[in-house]
């Protein structure tokens, strides 16, 4: 264990919580010194995963160990999967894509992706998307940041828990309030369209945020509440800002037949009027994650002023990448793709289940889509009812879990922090990871029993 982390615990019972102390160096500390700041620079804080997997590495994990487990991961495994259309393993260049990407990204691969979304989920719509619906981002974070650049000066509900890296893009840009609308294990995770309702009109809120299924808890809004959820937002002048990026890792289907998938863009009713965002891209549903190839859907106003939030923030995607993804956007391509990542995603996720209940863990909510599990430790023996314990104990068995504290959405730490005895854990991994890293925190509780 580096110093300053042996210093972490030594200084915790003198000076400061061990929470307090943990924030710190999340945000990249490691020294309680305010004088060892650079001037003029803030403390940046790191994303749950990836302060996780600095953490572990300083235990020794590097990726591609067959004697660690990383389920802390965000990213889905990314081999070939049985009855899946083959994955691309070479590219080569075109000397013109040397040259920067238009900011909006190629007009091909955007008109490519507004037909896919039409005959997804807009057959029988009179209004359909184009090219000038779409924009192409370098990766979901920068999608979502472009968005946030481009809202002005209102107030925007999201969810609690939620993503890890929504609280610093929450925070960043000041033209906006954040408003977190908490979500009840009592009711798993979910909230009603009249609460959303009394939320939107209460608050004055004119943006909603919303993974969808969510992150972390894995529920999912579909069917007549996401219809619902669409013309309230439309009727109450509320722009509904969807982060779609797990929505093809759907379980509330049937294990044979088509797969199920679910986007806002099937409820629609105008692609101008309606004021519906969406996000998606490579990273989860297509498992691509290091290609970094995100788009956003919405109006064109919208997306004339993202893109034009773009222009200064990031210049435009990956230029080469853009025209291989073309193929893959075939709507017969990605039922086939969606159906067999679905029957192994689920067999993976019944697994994981299995066995945390076998060890003690509360799941209150199971997850109806991601590749994530919301663990309530608080039937467990101390220390590993807390999360941050629950994850530094696993490190000693080469194990990785996502404390919980890191998707309670709390920019600037304005308010009491919670999820203390929550960690996510991932089913993104192989199985035999899974089975590696479930035997690991196996051995991890049997010590404190």
């Amino acid at each position: 264990m580096e110093s300053s982390y042996a210093y972490f615990y030594l200084a915790e019972a003198r000076l400061c919580t061990l929470r307090d102390l943990f924030f710190m160096l999340a945000s990249g500390g490691t020294t309680l010194s305010p004088g060892d700041s650079i001037p003029g620079f803030r403390r940046v804080p790191r994303t749950g995963v990836i302060y996780v997997m600095h953490r572990a590495a300083e235990c020794g994990f590097r990726r591609g160990s067959d004697d660690w487990a990383n389920l802390g991961q965000g990213a889905p495994e990314v081999g070939p999967i049985e009855g899946a259309p083959p994955r691309i393993t070479a590219i080569s260049m075109d000397p013109a894509q040397h040259e920067y990407s238009p900011i909006s990204g190629q007009l091909d691969l955007r008109q490519r992706i507004a037909e896919m979304y039409n005959a997804l989920y807009r057959q029988d719509k009179p209004s359909q998307y184009t090219y000038e619906n779409v924009s192409i981002s370098g990766g979901g974070r920068v999608a979502l940041t472009r968005v946030a650049a481009a809202l002005g000066n209102i107030n925007m509900g999201h969810f609690l828990p939620d993503y890890t890296a929504y609280e610093e893009l929450l925070g960043i840009f000041k033209a906006f309030v954040p408003i977190p609308i908490l979500l009840d294990a009592e009711v798993g995770y979910q909230v009603s369209i009249e609460q959303l309702k009394k939320e939107v009109l209460g608050r004055g809120l004119k943006a909603l945020l919303i993974s969808n299924p969510t992150n972390p808890t894995g529920q999912v809004i579909e069917g007549n509440r996401l219809a619902e959820l669409v013309e309230m937002t439309g009727k109450y002048r509320c722009s509904l800002i969807l982060d779609e990026f797990y929505s093809h890792y759907i379980y509330t289907g049937p294990q044979d037949g088509p797969p199920k998938m679910v986007s806002a863009a099937a409820h629609v009713r105008d692609v101008e009027k309606d004021p519906v965002v969406i996000i998606d891209g490579l990273t989860k549903n297509w498992r691509y994650p290091g290609w970094r190839i995100s788009w956003t859907l919405g109006p064109k106003q919208t997306i004339n002023a993202i893109t034009s939030a773009g222009s200064f923030l990031d210049g435009g995607a990956n230029h080469p990448f853009q025209s291989y993804i073309l193929d893959l956007l075939d709507p017969e391509l990605v039922v086939k793709k969606t159906a067999a990542m679905q029957r192994l995603f689920r067999k993976k996720r019944d697994y994981v289940l299995e066995r945390l209940q076998q060890l003690g863990v509360k799941v209150e909510a199971e997850p109806e889509g991601t590749f994530y599990v919301w663990a309530n430790l608080t039937d467990l023996p101390e220390p590993l009812d807390d999360g941050l314990s629950f994850f530094e104990a696993g490190l000693g068995e080469n194990v990785i879990t996502v404390p919980g504290v890191f998707f309670d959405v709390n920019p600037e730490k304005r308010r009491y922090g919670q999820y203390h005895n929550y960690c996510r854990i991932s089913f993104g991994p192989e199985m035999e990871t899974l089975k590696r890293g479930l035997d690991s925190l196996e051995r991890v509780i049997a010590k404190h029993r």
